[in-house]
């Protein structure tokens, strides 16, 4: 009976120390996600200073302002990871061509004001990446603990759930492989 007894606790303490790693590892990939949600605000913030820097040089570039804005504001409003994820990718083709209009107009790239946003968005999408990476190191731990086997009993029990990754989307530029071409 005391062997019993003993068992049970042994196997109590462990389901209780399973759930609660759950527990931990779930605070840390929220935690991760906020460091995201901080850089993505403050890409957010500096996009329409950004926009109206280069109306002042570019004012009949309107399309390019449009899909900036658009892309800004279903960032914005995305909800789940993906929706993120797949607004966060628009958003970076948006000011790619952004980027591109202001290549035609000399001034515009040796305004100060320009250069300053221009060198805060750099940093700002360093920082988003390596907050990315972070959050996907989390989101691997957690997920990588709910499937092995035998927390995966304590997580169904729980009913934790599995965490979606923040990558690129299929078919973003960003993935494709880049064409050198030493020909010209």
């Amino acid at each position: 009976m005391l062997i019993v007894i003993i068992i049970l606790g042994v196997v109590a303490l462990w389901a209780i120390g399973t759930y609660n790693s759950f527990v931990r590892l779930r605070t840390q990939k929220d935690e991760a996600w906020a460091d995201i949600d901080v850089q993505l605000k403050r890409r957010y913030d500096l996009i329409p200073n950004l926009i109206n820097t280069v109306k002042g040089y570019a004012s009949h570039e309107e399309g390019v302002f449009t899909k900036v804005t658009e892309a800004r504001s279903q960032a914005m409003q995305a909800g789940s990871v993906a929706e993120h994820s797949n607004a966060d990718n628009m958003l970076t083709g948006a000011l790619k061509s952004l980027f591109a209009v202001a290549e035609n107009y000399p001034d515009l790239k040796a305004n100060t004001n320009f250069l300053e946003l221009q060198k805060e968005l750099a940093d700002t999408e360093n920082k988003i990446q390596s907050a990315r990476r972070f959050y996907n190191g989390n989101v691997k731990a957690l997920n990588i603990k709910i499937e092995t086997i035998p927390s995966n009993f304590i997580a169904k029990l729980a009913k934790v759930a599995k965490a979606d990754f923040f990558e690129l989307a299929e078919g973003n530029p960003e993935r494709e492989n880049v064409k050198v071409d030493f020909a010209k």
